[in-house]
């Protein structure tokens, strides 16, 4: 018998939360009776009237000097008033975990303690069924507190290793990971061997998901030094958060030791390579780069090009271009365009091209082949060395190939060609340029102004100009000199560089003559003209992207800067880092360019690693507003690693998805991050956060939010509070709002708007009696509500029968409001109809026609509904016509209550023509009309009629939605058609439409009724092909049907099949079908009912209990019996007397007589009286054993419960305690004489 059965019964924890509910409410009304009254004297006394200007301004000043430091914890601390952090009991427990593995729990509720073995079976049984229900917190953490207290009482005894093992794997799951390490590890200083690789995998993972790096990288060596291999997930993640947070080494080993075990990799570790490579190649350390690449080779031939290019270009950037050849070789691979590309031009740059073409010559052999853009280096560098044969020689060879050279080849050409003073043939390049198909730009016409330029001839200068101005160049004025254009073209100020005729006969100036023979001579600094020359014709050879770039981000040109950033690549050319991040910042201030970024970025990794932090920042605020989080994460994560300063728009952009998403854990992560780091969010994303919080009713930290807010703007704290008070009173909060104000009572004034908002919360909530009291001291301080309040409020007023506050709210309005006074009595009168007063709300009406105000179609439609409800047919009449002559609308709610009305007065005529009209008024409603008709005609029984009007929507084409059709079905069933309801039913599911459980339930049981199994079940095999639950009517009645026709073994095999395919609902209940099948025999079926019940945190009545009890008893199950007991009384149920009877005589005749005796004790504990019958049993049971002893107590006790034993009964204690000798402890009496007085024999003299 358990011990734990003489102790008074505690709360169940599966009835916790409705119990705990309805105190905190209890405690809300007390608390905020007792606000008010504090609050409303309070403000009384210190401040005026708050509809003032001027005491608006004192409050705001009065704001600006408190002090907010705490008022989080202090608002929190009244919200959990009822919060018990005492230690749970083992009983409290089991009972959270036996919501998941009943039948395992209910051996252990007689158990005074459990022992390992225990432990261990819940943990297998509850690992087990996670496979089913998956893994949850709340369910784990108390599995962690049953191990934690069997450890403890059973010190001498440690717990078996298998259950340490599962316990630790179940706290990782859940992200417990500290007291997962600390379990593990404890193992481990005892000097047990522990070899489990799956535990310490998901332990690193848990870590590396917390970024806990150095634990993460702890337990990995740990089970590297113990010989286990971690799971390759596992490797992934590590990996992965290594080269985030930029550990070079620790990454390289790691991701070493990956390939050596698993050999080839999926694209998450092709991923990882890349990035991995990236930061060797970044620290310098090629080797180490080129290694790992050689070794994961081996088994994935298909790595990354972007693995090549890192190390390539590192080589490039070290000039080491043999170790470079060499590795391409050792790799068998063939270089990208990119790669060769940016190589040759570093050679050229570096060393000549000569020597490029030597190692470019390497690079064909290997497989490499040349492209445009790699002559065009080739021609370009040979341009600039003054090697105009090679430049030709080349652009032969390329045109050999049937490659079309690109403009800034021609470019090269051209400049080349001025360079080496052949000016007469730079005219050629421009026509053969434009016969291949490629149109000059104005580059190409710039390098040609420069050549001219600085070979004097001006005359080809303004042809060139002019050519210009008919190519749509540029545009050229008439009046405007060609010159001066062209010098502006070349980038001169045109006042600072001037051609002149030489007209001084004294001193001739002449420097060349034009066409005519004049002297012409150039008025400019000589010296800066040529260098600003020879600058544009060397650049042309080789392009500047990076100016390029930079022009057209001043021009805000994206577009064009990002084709030539492409083209900059291809060239294997670099960014300028500060052009770089001026590009990535433009892009970032455009939603339609964040794939711009992401691209960017991804192809040019190193000079992203150096990004400034304001532009890093950008970049994550970017990613975030476009909804890519994973990459904010990522990048934010990385930041924050390497202390990069993170500004408060960045935590704003990143929390708001995160919180619209709900992701809890990643959220609290972030948020708690920002907090550190003393985020501060603008005012105008206070209220967007705000909004989010609430929706998500994390009230933690909603008030942190506040605090920090009014923290650090105090000069708008007025403010502030009033956006808290509307998003909490518009979001369910309303009780919080108000705790806040408690706070801020000696500082803080409601005001008009505050009550409104806060009378509109509670209204919305429901909590009307609170919003009754916050009208009572708003009109104490002579403030009205606004008039969507006085709307919401006064119709409740009347429901709450508080007649005499409605009227006298409608009378100050009307007094003080004016204009609100139509309106007022609207929301009077139907606070009456509501309610039935129809008496009242004539009156008013009569008295609203009086004051001159008129009838309009809202309220007609509010005294309809009214007179509808009363069934006061004249009236309705009434304000029918009235509503026909004046042309207004009916709303569906009138014309509901109206057919309803019409058609239990057998008034169906009425109604068809009622539904004329309507159809007239709101012909886009016509399904929701005839929807209506047909349920309260099929409500009457005129299913006649109803066969009519569905022909009449035929007709006109209206389609019968989900409504229709479940209306249908339950007005047929309601006419006793059952035919009719299957037929439209079965209609219904074949148009892919589901029905609502009402409609399933009713015809299922229905069919089964009238002896219909078949049809029901070819129904329930429909609903199961679509994965629809079965509710409890209906599986109750399948398997009832099957039970009445002896087909036991189909209902379980049914019931069965609900259960596998997960058809079974959260609110099931088998209590009815428990019954059924004790009464079968079935005692395991009854229990596995239980069980499901008890998953699905639904406690089965008691007299399921007492059934199962009772069948075990009669099969002599009697531990089985006690364990139900036991369970029964921990869920607080009260087993039936006569379950209690069976028991006692059952553990009786079982020889167990000391246990029967248990139930009577448990019984007078509980409050109630065993039966006369139980307490004979009981002794005749002692008798039997001979504890004499035991057997008085339990006569005595029975004597005390007012009860007389029989004269047998009697006679045998004394016949056989003739021989025994007692000890007087009663007056010297001995046992025998005590017993006789007290059963009545002796009398006291």
């Amino acid at each position: 018998m358990p011990s734990n059965l003489n102790a008074p019964l505690s709360l169940s924890t599966l009835r916790c939360r409705r119990r705990r509910h309805q105190l905190l409410n209890l405690y809300f009304n007390h608390f905020f009776s007792y606000f008010f009254s504090s609050f409303r004297s309070h403000s009384s006394s210190s401040s005026p009237s708050p509809s003032s200007t001027s005491t608006t301004q004192n409050v705001q000043l009065h704001l600006s000097t408190v002090d907010f430091h705490g008022l989080a914890r202090s608002v929190l601390s009244k919200c959990s008033p009822l919060n018990n952090h005492t230690k749970p009991s083992l009983k409290d427990l089991l009972l959270d975990v036996s919501t998941i593995i009943p039948e395992i729990t209910r051996k252990f509720w007689k158990l005074p303690q459990l022992e390992p073995q225990n432990v261990l079976e819940l943990l297998v049984g509850y690992q087990s069924e996670c496979a089913k229900v998956g893994v949850r917190v709340e369910k784990v953490r108390s599995l962690w507190e049953i191990f934690k207290l069997c450890g403890e009482r059973n010190k001498g005894s440690k717990n078996l290793l298998g259950s340490h093992e599962i316990m630790a794997s179940l706290l990782v799951r859940v992200g417990m990971l500290r007291e997962a390490d600390g379990l593990l590890f404890e193992l481990v200083g005892q000097g047990i061997k522990l070899d489990n690789h799956e535990i310490f995998s998901f332990l690193i993972e848990g870590y590396a998901d917390m970024r806990e790096l150095e634990r993460a990288v702890f337990v990995y060596d740990f089970m590297r030094g113990r010989g286990m291999i971690p799971s390759r997930q596992c490797y992934r993640v590590l990996v992965d958060l290594l080269v985030r947070m930029k550990r070079t080494e620790p990454a390289f080993r790691v991701l070493a030791e990956m390939v050596d075990f698993y050999g080839e990799s999926n694209c998450a570790e092709a991923k990882a390579l890349e990035k991995l490579v990236i930061l060797l190649c970044g620290d310098g350390k090629i080797l180490e780069a080129r290694n790992i690449v050689k070794k994961v080779l081996l088994f994935n031939p298909k790595v990354s090009s972007l693995v090549f290019n890192e190390i390539a270009f590192a080589y490039c950037e070290k000039k080491d271009f043999k170790d470079l050849l060499s590795f391409f070789v050792e790799v068998k691979h063939v270089p990208s365009v990119v790669v060769a590309n940016r190589v040759i031009n570093s050679m050229c740059r570096s060393y000549s091209v000569k020597t490029a073409e030597i190692f470019l010559q390497e690079l064909e052999n290997i497989g490499f082949k040349l492209d445009k853009v790699t002559y065009g280096i080739l021609i370009g560098w040979s341009c600039r060395e003054g090697k105009l044969k090679n430049a030709l020689n080349y652009l032969s060879l390329m045109l050999s190939k049937g490659l079309v050279p690109k403009i800034y080849t021609y470019n090269a050409l051209i400049s080349g060609l001025f360079k080496v003073g052949m000016i007469e043939h730079a005219r050629h390049i421009l026509d053969e340029m434009m016969d291949r198909g490629t149109l000059p730009d104005i580059s190409t016409f710039r390098v040609l102004i420069a050549g001219y330029c600085r070979s004097r001839r001006f005359d080809l200068v303004k042809s060139l100009i002019h050519e210009m101005d008919s190519g749509g160049f540029i545009e050229l004025s008439s009046m405007e000199n060609p010159l001066t254009r062209a010098f502006t073209v070349l980038g001169f100020n045109p006042l600072n560089v001037r051609l002149k005729r030489d007209n001084d006969r004294r001193l001739s100036n002449t420097e060349f003559y034009d066409h005519i023979g004049n002297g012409l001579y150039l008025d400019a600094d000589v010296d800066e003209y040529e260098n600003r020359i020879a600058h544009i014709l060397e650049e042309s050879m080789i392009p500047e992207f990076s100016s390029y770039v930079r022009k057209e981000c001043s021009n805000n040109n994206q577009t064009s800067a990002l084709i030539l950033v492409e083209e900059m690549l291809q060239w294997g050319k670099e960014l300028l880092l500060p052009d770089f991040s001026m590009l990535v910042r433009q892009l970032c201030s455009s939603r339609s360019q964040v794939k711009s970024v992401i691209n960017i970025l991804d192809n040019i990794p190193q000079s992203a690693n150096k990004l400034d932090p304001e532009t890093l920042n950008l970049v994550v605020q970017a990613y975030s507003k476009k909804g890519l989080l994973c990459k904010a994460k990522a990048l934010l994560d990385e930041m924050v690693e390497n202390k990069i300063q993170i500004k408060n728009e960045t935590y704003t952009a990143m929390l708001l998805p995160l919180l619209k998403k709900g992701n809890m854990k990643e959220l609290n992560s972030y948020w708690n991050n920002a907090c550190r780091n003393q985020w501060l969010p603008g005012l105008a994303e206070f209220k967007q956060l705000l909004v989010s919080i609430c929706h998500w009713k994390m009230l933690g930290k909603a008030l942190q939010l506040l605090e920090v807010m009014l923290l650090s703007y105090p000069s708008t704290r007025l403010d502030i509070c009033h956006v808290f008070l509307e998003v909490l009173s518009t979001t369910g909060l309303s009780n919080v709002a108000l705790l806040v104000l408690e706070e801020l009572q000696h500082c803080f004034v409601l005001d008009h708007a505050s009550y409104n908002k806060l009378i509109r919360g509670f209204c919305n909530e429901g909590k009307f009696s609170l919003a009754f009291t916050l009208l009572d001291d708003m009109l104490d301080k002579s403030l009205h509500p606004c008039l969507d309040v006085l709307v919401l409020l006064i119709p409740q007023l009347c429901k709450a029968d508080r007649h005499e506050k409605a009227i006298a709210l409608k009378d100050i309005i009307v007094k003080e409001k004016p204009s609100f006074s139509h309106d007022v009595y609207c929301a009077l009168i139907h606070g009456f109809c509501k309610m039935g007063n129809l008496r009242k709300a004539d009156t008013f009406f009569r008295d609203m026609l009086c004051n001159g105000l008129i009838l309009n179609g809202k309220l007609c439609n509010i005294l309809i509904q009214g007179h509808c409800y009363a069934n006061d047919l004249r009236k309705v009449d009434e304000l029918l016509c009235a509503a026909i002559r004046k042309n207004w609308e009916l709303s569906h709610s009138s014309y509901r209550h109206l057919v309803r009305l019409m058609c239990m007065k057998g008034r169906v005529h009425f109604a068809l023509s009622l539904k004329n009209l309507i159809l007239a008024q709101c012909p886009l409603d016509d399904l929701i009309i005839y929807n209506i008709l047909v349920f309260h005609l099929l409500s009457v029984g005129n299913s006649l009629i109803v066969n009519k009007i569905i022909t009449e929507m035929e007709e006109k084409k209206i389609i019968l939605d989900e409504v229709s059709y479940d209306f249908l079905v339950y007005g047929f069933w309601q006419c006793k058609d059952l035919s009719s309801a299957l037929h439209y039913l079965t209609t219904m599911i074949s148009k892919g439409l589901k029905p609502s459980k009402r409609s399933l339930r009713k015809v299922i049981s229905s069919l089964c009724e009238a002896g219909e199994l078949l049809k029901a079940l070819e129904l329930s095999h429909e609903m199961r092909l679509r994965g629809w639950a079965h509710d409890s009517v209906t599986q109750t009645a399948i398997t009832e049907s099957f039970l009445s026709r002896g087909k036991i073994q189909e209902a379980e095999m049914f019931l069965d099949s609900m259960e596998v395919e997960s058809l079974t609902p959260d609110n099931i209940d088998y209590d009815y079908l428990i019954k059924h099948f004790c009464e079968n025999g079935r005692l395991n079926k009854s229990v596995h009912l239980v069980n499901i019940m008890l998953k699905k945190s639904n406690i089965p009545s008691s007299f399921s209990y007492d059934s199962i009890i009772r069948g075990f008893c009669a099969r002599k199950k009697l531990n089985d019996a006690l364990d139900l007991y036991s369970e029964m009384l921990n869920l607080s149920l009260v087993p039936r007397i006569d379950t209690l009877e069976i028991l006692v005589d059952s553990f009786c005749q079982d020889g167990r007589t000391e246990q029967a005796e248990q139930f009577l004790l448990a019984m007078v504990q509980r409050g109630e009286t065993p039966t006369r019958e139980m307490y004979c049993t009981v002794i005749k049971g002692y008798r039997t054993e001979k504890n004499l002893s035991k057997a008085s107590d339990l006569m005595q006790a029975m004597q005390d419960s007012g009860y007389q034993p029989d004269f047998e009964t009697h006679w045998s204690l004394i016949s056989n305690l003739s021989n025994i000798k007692a000890k007087d402890s009663d007056n010297s009496k001995g046992f025998l004489s005590r017993l006789l007085s007290k059963s009545g024999f002796l009398k006291n003299k």
